[in-house]
């Protein structure tokens, strides 16, 4: 996917958590997902390749809809749809 067609997707609120290692990505993500509003979408930019498998258990988990995760050059992005 090219960087036009990744910020072509809609997205409320955006994390930087590039150069954070494990928990630090999640950490950033839950605190922001917490201010937004039930159906909010969260875009998660990381370089932890850990953060793969954090996301999608937490997701899982709290019940949030992970619409899309996307890797290129090391750096991991994802979409949170806020339950």
């Amino acid at each position: 996917m090219t960087d036009e067609q990744s910020q072509s997707l809609v997205h409320d609120a955006e994390v930087d958590a590039v150069g954070l290692d494990c928990p630090m990505p999640l950490l950033k993500a839950k605190l922001e997902l917490n201010r937004l509003a039930s159906g909010a979408v969260l875009k998660v930019i990381a370089s932890d390749p850990g953060s793969q498998r954090d996301f999608r258990s937490f997701a899982r988990l709290a019940g949030h809809a992970l619409l899309r995760e996307e890797v290129e050059d090391g750096v991991y992005r994802y979409w949170l749809r806020k339950a």
